[in-house]
């Protein structure tokens, strides 16, 4: 029966009943929903999206497309979800979010959500608010029951380089890092930054480098840190990927397309150096660009990061708990 025909009390009840199926998440940890890397969809690996568990509470870290399918997977109703932390605003790493705000709304979940992000965020939020707007109008279809004025269920909070904030009883610290080189001081550096986060959780500490390249920012960031959630690119694959699609790309092109995304993201050399660097307990990779290669090429990726850093080393896959 489809929603529409059930009411919104009876859908209220059904949200308030026990979901044998979907446990509570366990204490504290870090579940990579989604590991795939880039705006090119993949059949084998979920868009970007993390969820921080915190004393049974969820928190998102990134919100790519199909982050409330892979909640589902993952044994997390949508309503435990109580804030969301985005690092850039790439649509791989937001576009889940829509779908998080509207069936909050569809499901009158009343507590407002908390959306933390970088300069911009406000108005992405805004965006999909609006396109809220007219099935919160009909709601279920009842005259004079609309539901809940979706700009009610929403705040934001914007984050700059350097802030630092208590999150339930927990800290989160954001690092720009070198996702954009725009010049310091300009317009466009003000208006427009890619974010890595530490969550402090008093027995652990993880740190996510979202989207980056080579950061002294984000190596100040994970020091010392018990776990480092980091990006990687393969260079060779994406390159190769590159070269099916645009066979005629001009020699100069190409190049520039390689500087780009050897500067704004991390090869597998990078990353053993930025977790050597910064003295982190363990390794888990995540953010796959390029896809899932065959396993001879993955062995490489351990293989190069492990040149560099002796530590436990983990390449993540769609759900996986940390």
């Amino acid at each position: 029966m489809a929603w529409g025909a059930i009411g919104p009390v009876l859908a209220a009840c059904l949200l308030a009943a026990p979901v044998h199926a979907q446990p509570a998440p366990a204490a504290d940890g870090f579940i990579t929903l989604g590991t795939m890397g880039g705006p090119v969809p993949s059949p084998d690996r979920s868009q970007p999206a993390n969820a921080l568990v915190h004393q049974g509470k969820v928190y998102l870290v990134d919100a790519g497309d199909g982050t409330v399918q892979q909640l589902a997977r993952a044994g997390i109703l949508l309503p435990r979800v109580r804030a969301v932390f985005l690092s850039h605003l790439h649509a791989d790493h937001t576009g889940g979010l829509s779908a998080v705000l509207a069936l909050r709304n569809q499901t009158n979940q009343r507590d407002p959500i908390i959306v933390y992000g970088p300069p911009g965020t406000r108005e992405l939020v805004a965006g999909m608010v609006a396109s809220m707007q007219p099935a919160a109008r009909v709601g279920y279809g009842i005259p004079g029951q609309p539901w809940a004025p979706p700009a009610d269920t929403v705040r934001v909070i914007e984050l700059t380089d350097g802030e630092r904030l208590t999150v339930d009883g927990f800290t989160v610290t954001a690092a720009q890092n070198s996702h954009y080189d725009f010049a310091a001081g300009s317009i466009e550096d003000r208006n427009y930054k890619s974010l890595s986060f530490r969550f402090d959780l008093g027995a652990r500490s993880i740190v996510y480098t979202g989207d980056t390249g080579p950061s002294a920012a984000v190596e100040k960031l994970a020091k010392g840190a018990d776990l480092l959630v980091s990006e990687m690119i393969d260079m060779g694959g994406t390159m190769a990927n590159v070269a099916r699609n645009s066979p005629d790309m001009p020699p100069q092109a190409k190049q520039q397309l390689e500087q780009h995304l050897a500067t704004h993201h991390l090869t597998p050399d990078a990353v053993g150096q930025l977790a050597l660097r910064a003295g982190v307990k363990a390794l888990v990779i995540t953010h796959f660009a390029a896809g899932t290669p065959d396993p001879e090429r993955t062995k490489g990726y351990i293989g190069e990061i492990r040149a560099r850093y002796p530590g436990p080393v983990t390449l993540a896959n769609d759900l996986d708990r940390f």
